[in-house]
C-alpha cells in the first residue's frame, strides 16, 4: 500500500468521523464534542492505516499501540472532565458571534478545520504504519522512550490538576504542585513529546522527511494557537497569584523553578 493511498483512506475515515460528530453536535447544541473526537480521530487514522496495510511489522505495531494509548486516554479524560459542564467557552463565544447560522458554519470552522489539522499532525501514522518492512532503528527506540516521557507528563499532570481542583480549599488558587511546579503546562509538554516520538519512530521509512510536518504542526498548535497562548491569555485575569507563578515557573520545557526576589532563600 503506497503512502498516498494510505493518506487518502485515512482522510476519508476522518471526514466520516468529523461529519458524524458535527451531526451529533447539532441537537446537543454542543460543539465541544469535537475536543473528545480529536483524540479518537488519531486512533481512527492509526487503525485505518493498519487495516489497509499489506503486512504488519514491529514499526506498525509500535505506532498503532502508541496512538491508541495516547488517543483513548485523551478522549476519556476530556469526556470525564467535560461531563455535565455544557459547551466550552470558546465555542459559546463563536456561537454568540456567528448567531443562528452557527450550526452550519461550524461544519467548516470547527469540525472540518479540526479534521484537516488532525490529518496534518497524523502524517507519521498514515505514512509510517503501512511501511512495516523497514526494521526499527536507533531513532525508533529513542522515540519509544520519548513517548513514555510524554505519556508520563500528560497522565500525571492531568491527574494532579484534577485532584487539586477537586479540593474546595484550592478554589481560586494557582496549581503549582507536582509536575506543575516545573512547567506551567505539563500536559501540553507531554503532547509535544508524544508527537516528536511518533516522528522519531518513522525515521527511515520511505518519505519519512514529510512526516516532520506532523510534530511541527502540533508544536505550533500547542505553543501559539489552542494551547499555551490561548489558556494564558485568560487565566492571568482569573487566578490571583498567577503572575508570580509565571515569574518563577517555565512556560513549557520543565526545569527547576526560578527564585524570585520576594522568595526567601532555602534554609
Amino acid at each position: 500500500m503506497s503512502s498516498s493511498n494510505s493518506i487518502g483512506w485515512c482522510a476519508l475515515a476522518v471526514a466520516v468521523l468529523m461529519f458524524a460528530s458535527w451531526v451529533l453536535s447539532i441537537p446537543l447544541r454542543n460543539a465541544s464534542i469535537v475536543d473528545i473526537v480529536w483524540g479518537l480521530g488519531f486512533v481512527t487514522v492509526g487503525w485505518t492505516a493498519w487495516l489497509i496495510a499489506d503486512d504488519h511489522g514491529a514499526r506498525s505495531l509500535a505506532l498503532l499501540i502508541m496512538v491508541t494509548v495516547w488517543g483513548l486516554r485523551l478522549a476519556a479524560y476530556l469526556a470525564w472532565r467535560n461531563h455535565g459542564k455544557g459547551e466550552d467557552f470558546r465555542y459559546v463565544a463563536m456561537r454568540r458571534s456567528i448567531g443562528p447560522q452557527f450550526w452550519i458554519v461550524s461544519l467548516l470552522t470547527v469540525f472540518a478545520l479540526q479534521g484537516l489539522l488532525l490529518m496534518t499532525v497524523s502524517l507519521p501514522l498514515s505514512i509510517g504504519i503501512p511501511q512495516s518492512a523497514v526494521p526499527l532503528g536507533p531513532t525508533s527506540y529513542l522515540g519509544l522512550v520519548l513517548f513514555a516521557v510524554g505519556m508520563f507528563f500528560e497522565t500525571v499532570g492531568d491527574a494532579q490538576l484534577a485532584r487539586f481542583k477537586a479540593d474546595p480549599a484550592n478554589s481560586g488558587h494557582v496549581m503549582d504542585q507536582g509536575l506543575w511546579r516545573y512547567t506551567r503546562h505539563p500536559n501540553y509538554f507531554g503532547d509535544f513529546c508524544v508527537w516528536w516520538a511518533m516522528f522519531a519512530v518513522v525515521i527511515g521509512v520511505d518519505h519519512w522527511q514529510w512526516t516532520v510536518i506532523g510534530p511541527i504542526a502540533m508544536t505550533v498548535l500547542l505553543l501559539r494557537v489552542s494551547g499555551v497562548a490561548l489558556l494564558e491569555k485568560s487565566i492571568g485575569r482569573r487566578r490571583p497569584g498567577y503572575e508570580a507563578y509565571v515569574a518563577r515557573t517555565s512556560a513549557f520545557i520543565p526545569r527547576p523553578p526560578r527564585r524570585t526576589v520576594d522568595q526567601p532563600d532555602a534554609p
